[in-house]
C-alpha cells in the first residue's frame, strides 16, 4: 500500500516557531515531524515551538508564503523554512533618529 497523502491536493502540515527570532517559522508533515530538518538548521533555529496543525492546499492563504510553494517544499526537502520578512534599514534609521525642529 503507497501512502499518497502529500501526493494529491492536501498535506497535513505542522507549523513551529523559532524561540529565537521573532517571525522564523518551519512547516512539515504532521507525520514525518522535523526528521527530515538538517541539524544546522534546528541549531540556528533553536528548540521548535509547535504553535498549530493545519490542512494546507494549494489555494489556501496564507499570510507570508502561497501555499502551493510550502507543500513543494515539503513534498521535496522535507521542510519550508520562513524567514522573518526583511525590515526596511532606512525606517528603522528615522525610528532610531530623534526629531527636532529648528527654526
Amino acid at each position: 500500500m503507497t501512502d499518497d497523502r502529500m501526493q494529491g491536493d492536501k498535506l497535513l502540515c505542522e507549523i513551529y516557531k523559532s524561540p529565537r527570532k521573532e517571525e522564523m517559522y518551519l512547516y512539515v508533515d504532521k507525520r514525518q515531524g522535523l526528521a527530515k530538518v538538517p541539524e544546522a538548521l534546528l541549531e540556528r533555529f533553536g528548540k521548535p515551538v509547535s504553535t498549530m496543525t493545519m490542512i494546507l492546499t494549494p489555494e489556501k492563504k496564507l499570510a507570508r508564503a502561497q501555499a502551493s510553494e510550502v507543500m513543494a517544499a515539503i513534498r521535496d526537502k522535507g521542510f519550508y523554512f520562513q524567514m522573518p520578512p526583511a525590515k526596511e534599514e532606512y525606517l528603522l534609521d528615522l525610528y532610531r533618529t530623534p526629531t527636532e525642529a529648528r527654526y
